[in-house]
């Protein structure tokens, strides 16, 4: 994996490159769809390719282990094969799902014991094991096996978690550099930089994680029910560490907002599940604001969904149509309105990368978060 830096704003530290991969060239800044268990839920792979059409999308790998498990993946000649997806795929490493499973893991320095939330199995991840499911997967960039801390945590909590995951590292590069390759194509390891919201945790974890010079970096542990301003806090603190020649991805985030606020701090990649999920319970995203399609006042509106006239994913339904497709519980207005996110999401940071080019980001983006923090 090789990663170009093109161009860098003159008034934020937002950026503009190209991650060249095996399967293809992904533009940054991006945002990745959530692929979560082979399968952006509720998209057909052609609209996903076509009228979505981002560079790269997201597959989970605590899902992907547990259904359809990773003996029938590898059988199918790997993640790209078994979807019918021939560009680029990243692969969380399970250490979210783990975070999220509280009540039903225990941690320790070997790994992790969890319950599975299906049927009730036991199962252990190592940092080993997490690097052989995704070797198994078969994605362009897979991620380091990391703990996640709880938001809030005490300082006490989140160092020796953050110190966890850096031994944990360790062992994930080792791993790495011992499994032999399955498919071919090449697969890169990205660290994730922890410290909860603490300042000096993050630095030191930044600089640790610079340290280890891999292709690329992540950055985790936020969008976890911290305040906004805390996140961007504490992203700024790292981008300032962090290489400037390797590519960010701050995992989990977020927001149309919280897209652009990062992206001005020098954020390449995103994932996130709230476009989709939001989308399933009739909340839009438009360039104007956000909108409630399931709201009465929508129910006589012929307009297109997007009031300034963009028709994301060439969706030429009205709000009025949407609006009766969920009143009825019809599950074509929940593909309509989440082929529409995820069509802005990506729109959103195509535009961004434009308008870096063009040296007025700081401007546009301004603007946009003006529109965009409106309730239509």
């Amino acid at each position: 994996m090789k990663f170009n830096l093109l161009a860098t704003d003159s008034q934020t530290k937002a950026r503009v490159g190209t991650i060249n991969s095996d399967h293809g060239v992904v533009e940054t800044p991006i945002f990745m769809p959530v692929g979560t268990a082979a399968s952006v839920k509720g998209i057909h792979q052609r609209e996903l390719k076509n009228d979505i059409n981002p560079d790269i999308i997201l597959g989970n790998t605590y899902h992907l282990y547990l259904r359809p498990g990773t003996s029938i993946i590898k059988k199918s000649g790997g993640l790209h094969r078994f979807m019918g997806w021939n560009r680029p795929i990243l692969t969380d490493s399970g250490g979210y799902q783990v975070y999220s499973l509280s009540a039903n893991r225990r941690i320790k320095e070997e790994g992790v014991k969890f319950k599975s939330h299906i049927d009730g199995s036991y199962h252990f991840f190592t940092p080993e094991k997490a690097i052989e499911i995704q070797r198994y997967i078969g994605a362009d960039i897979i991620m380091a096996f990391d703990e996640c801390t709880p938001y809030p945590c005490d300082y006490n909590y989140a160092k020796n978690s953050m110190d966890r995951t850096h031994r944990w590292l360790k062992r994930c590069i080792e791993a790495n550099k011992k499994l032999p390759q399955i498919y071919d194509f090449n697969q890169t390891l990205f660290p994730i930089v922890q410290g909860s919201v603490y300042n000096d945790l993050r630095r030191a974890s930044a600089h640790f994680i610079a340290e280890q010079d891999a292709p690329g970096n992540a950055i985790g542990g936020l969008s976890v029910g911290e305040p906004h301003e805390e996140m961007y806090s504490m992203t700024e603190e790292v981008c300032n560490i962090l290489p400037k020649d390797k590519p960010r991805y701050l995992m989990g985030v977020g927001t149309p907002i919280n897209l652009l606020e990062n992206i001005a701090l020098g954020v390449d990649m995103f994932d996130c599940v709230l476009p989709s999920r939001n989308a399933r319970n009739g909340m839009l995203f438009t360039a104007c604001g956000s909108i409630n399609i399931k709201n009465k006042k929508w129910e006589n509106d012929f307009s297109p969904l997007d009031s300034e006239g963009y028709c994301f994913a060439d969706l030429e339904y009205s709000k009025a149509y949407v609006r009766h497709l969920f009143s009825i519980n019809e599950m074509l207005g929940k593909q309509i309105a989440t082929l529409h996110n995820l069509s802005f999401y990506i729109w959103l940071v195509r535009e961004a990368r434009k308008h870096i080019l063009e040296g007025d980001f700081r401007v546009w983006k301004e603007k946009m978060i003006l529109k965009m923090q409106v309730r239509l």
